[in-house]
């Protein structure tokens, strides 16, 4: 799963580099077997976006570089999301960090916890990120867009230092979501809704599923 992830990255025109940041020598040694490269980080990473900064920091990255943060279990993502993904920061000089969203097609996934949802303001930037349906429907409204967060991120590396150096958020540690932090400290997200779905692994019943995905492309 990991090398499909690492291969399907390397397939998007805007990516120069790509490591897998880990704290798992089992990891290291698979990731080397397929000629990838990987980097060992402190297995006190607070989430994956710590470890992403500390990887950024072990491989010197200068402030102003563009790092995305794939997360290794969605290994059926299209590499034209990462393009979308690095967009704003090329129009919009006051972007430090953006991710993606996709409107939802699948109505089990508004009310499932596994899926993160999304709200995000006029201007495309995040108002707040749950486990919970949002939106909520109060009058029973059945014409409201709801948008799955997926686990993609950019920041710039500047930005990046900033949000390992935050304490860890209220929010946070209730949702147990890493991007919440940046909110709760009063900086803001750009949101890239994108028409490519990307499942992830989380649960064993979610690997038929995307092995069936995988057969069709």
């Amino acid at each position: 799963m990991i090398q499909r992830v690492y291969e399907q990255a390397m397939k998007s025109e805007s990516v120069t580099r790509a490591f897998v940041a880990t704290d798992d020598d089992r990891i290291v040694k698979a990731v080397q077997a397929f000629g990838g490269r990987a980097v060992m980080t402190s297995e006190k990473c607070r989430s994956g976006t710590d470890r992403v900064a500390e990887c950024a920091c072990l491989i010197d990255l200068p402030d102003d570089e563009i790092i995305v943060n794939i997360q290794g279990d969605q290994p059926v993502f299209n590499p034209m999301t990462i393009d979308e993904l690095i967009a704003p920061f090329s129009v919009e000089p006051e972007v430090n960090m953006t991710t993606l969203a996709f409107r939802i097609t699948d109505e089990r996934e508004i009310t499932d916890p596994k899926d993160i949802k999304t709200v995000f303001d006029r201007n495309g930037f995040a108002l707040y990120f749950s486990r919970a349906q949002i939106p909520y429907p109060r009058d029973g409204q059945e014409d409201t867009a709801y948008y799955k967060h997926l686990g993609f991120y950019a920041y710039r590396k500047h930005f990046l230092d900033q949000f390992a150096a935050l304490a860890r958020g209220e929010y946070e540690n209730v949702e147990k979501l890493e991007q919440l932090r940046v909110l709760e400290f009063g900086y803001r997200i750009k949101v890239v809704v994108t028409e490519f779905d990307s499942p992830e692994i989380d649960l064993p019943e979610d690997i038929r599923r995307i092995e069936e995905k995988l057969s069709k492309t």
